[in-house]
């Protein structure tokens, strides 16, 4: 219960609603007893014009008028509460799932390089779906109920002491069972919730990724997994049920027994005489009220327990310490003039890998274009990442224009940095969007200004809706090459001081890396310009040269000096010439 509870104090805005709420539901509930209370008086009445002629036919038609009244006014007040209570599950809905999504902007970087985006979504899903369907049961089910058990509980004690102990005994039975009965099934459905958070995690996954799962052959083996997770799954809710339906005969037997014995004792009370027949159809009309919430026990604690787990790792993703504050972030802020960025000793590990950096230390001045050069693993990707400050250092200092990193937010430093990534980082919608995504208030002449430096709009022009064409998953109509110049067309639009380069031609054709190349060149004038590649074609022009090794800088200085003195810059250089040279003598071509 713990969960729910977190739950309701989180949600501290809608507690007026939720008084509202919980007054309606004690209206109605009352109402719903006025007239089983007034069908005694009625009964009363006949029986009396029966037996002796006395009753009064006035007095009758009032009680039938005032218990129609009372009922019509419970079902009145009960569609309103249960109104009231569905427009309180959806404000919660919507106010638990911004809560996630505020929170998930603020997580370390860390935290999405360690879980599965589809995991992360099933999660909240999941958390969202069971707390909501529970205050749901709750404000239009089980809390009517149970407070009408409590009241008739009190008014048969008021008629009838001996029944209403017999029923009040009834509900720790039934609790006590409805709660070994949760309780076991709550263990199983954390099992059942990882499972299903591995599944939906790599459907997303090979959805995202069916070119490779088809090309590889991999169709079976991935529906085989699936099939075997649900398998799996399918067994623990086996488990559930059995054990759910052993402990339901039990409450049912506990209850029927009961209820024989309360049958027993009011009937033998009618036929002597102790207790009237207004007073027996008033008790049996309330034991079977009572009745209700006793068989509405295992749904309501399986309600419970749903929530309970379902909220668990909603509530533990809340409790992650955030590392930013986007609300304070805006792209209004002044660029950097003329920005200059120091690495001062910086060291840097992943929380799960060995050092990632060490003592890394460069810098890099203005209007520079320069270099991360090495191998795969070296770190060059670490060193952009930051630079973004997506990761803060172990120890050292990262300087932009000799203010520490540690001053500025991340709202600064973005703001000021225009990235192109190695894979298309693109969204489902329009070509328009995807380019003016860094900056939403630029014009149609601003975007095609930008993709015509990016050489797109050649391509752009030619789609269907041209600008408002939608490009589908992650660029998925367009060819590697269109999604590419995409990206850079969005850089060129920011117009940041600092630009990063990461593999950004990496994926062109020869034809349009030299296109890019020229639109790239006219970019990088008058920006610090950081360029991580692996082909040293798109690196001749730059100005300086950072060569990362393991974590380390191990050579810094001009490509023309860096290649003519032996070193990893060189061999790396000379992988790639040797290479060509024997592409050209293939064929003949020298």
């Amino acid at each position: 219960m713990k969960n729910i509870i977190s739950i309701l104090r989180l949600s501290k805005p809608l507690h007026t609603l939720l008084a509202i709420l919980a007054t309606l539901i004690v209206l109605g509930t009352l109402l719903a007893l006025v007239a089983p209370l007034l069908s005694k008086v009625i009964v009363d009445e006949v029986v009396k014009e029966v037996q002796n002629g006395t009753g009064n036919i006035n007095t009758l038609i009032l009680y039938v008028v005032l218990a129609f009244l009372a009922s019509v006014g419970s079902v009145l007040l009960q569609a309103i509460s249960e109104r009231v209570g569905d427009h309180f599950a959806g404000r919660l809905r919507k106010f638990l799932t911004e809560k996630f999504y505020d929170k998930a902007f603020t997580l370390p970087q860390s935290y999405f390089d360690s879980e599965l985006s589809g995991k992360i979504v099933n999660q909240l899903v999941r958390g969202i779906q069971t707390i909501q369907g529970f205050l749901n049961a709750a404000t239009n089910f089980i809390i009517p109920t149970f407070l009408q058990s409590i009241i008739i509980v009190f008014v048969l004690s008021r008629y009838n002491l001996p029944v209403a102990l017999f029923i009040a005994a009834l509900f720790p039975v039934y609790i006590l069972l409805s709660h070994k009965s949760t309780q076991l099934w709550g263990k199983e459905e954390y099992k059942k919730n990882a499972i299903e958070d591995t599944i939906r995690g790599r459907i997303q996954e090979t959805i995202a990724n069916m070119s490779l799962v088809k090309s590889f052959i991999r169709q079976q083996d991935e529906y085989a997994f699936v099939s075997k997770n649900l398998a799996d799954s399918n067994h623990i809710y086996a488990r559930q049920s059995q054990t759910f339906h052993v402990y339901d005969f039990l409450r049912g037997f506990a209850l029927q027994v009961t209820i024989f014995g309360v049958n027993i004792f009011v009937f033998w009370n009618a036929f002597n005489g102790t207790i009237t027949i207004g007073e027996t159809v008033l008790i049996l009309q309330f034991v079977n009220q009572a009745r209700i919430p006793l068989f509405a026990m295992s749904y309501i604690l399986t309600q419970l327990q749903l929530a309970e787990a379902g909220s668990k790792e909603y509530l533990e993703i809340l409790g992650i310490e955030s590392t930013e504050n986007y609300r304070t972030y805006s792209r209004a802020s002044k660029h950097l003039k003329d920005p200059e960025i120091e690495y001062r000793h910086v060291d840097f590990s992943y929380e799960t890998s060995k050092v990632v950096l060490n003592d890394v230390s460069f810098m890099l001045n203005k209007f520079e274009s320069v270099a991360l050069v090495g191998p795969s693993g070296a770190g060059k990707s670490t060193i952009v990442n930051l630079l973004l400050k997506f990761y803060e250092p172990n120890s050292g200092d990262i300087f932009i224009n000799g203010i520490s990193y540690k001053k500025l937010d991340h709202s600064t430093i973005r703001n000021n940095i225009a990235l192109v990534f190695q894979e298309s980082e693109l969204f489902s919608t329009t070509v328009r969007y995807n380019v003016a995504y860094g900056k939403p208030e630029a014009t149609d002449e601003e975007i095609i200004r930008a993709l015509k430096l990016a050489n797109a709009y050649e391509f752009v022009e030619k789609l269907p809706e041209g600008l408002d064409s939608e490009i589908g998953e992650r660029g998925v109509r367009l060819s590697g090459g269109q999604k590419q110049r995409i990206q850079i067309a969005r850089a060129i639009l920011k117009d940041a001081p600092i630009l990063v380069l990461d593999e950004a031609t990496s994926s062109l054709d020869a034809k349009s890396e030299k296109e890019v190349q020229d639109a790239l060149e006219v970019l990088m004038q008058k920006k610090l310009v950081i360029i991580i590649a692996h082909r040293f074609s798109t690196i001749q022009n730059v100005d300086k040269v950072v060569v990362v090794d393991q974590g380390r800088i191990v050579d810094y200085g001009k490509p023309q000096e860096l290649a003519q003195k032996k070193g990893l810059y060189a061999d790396l250089l000379n992988y790639q010439i040797q290479g060509n040279k024997k592409l050209l003598e293939k064929f003949e071509i020298y």
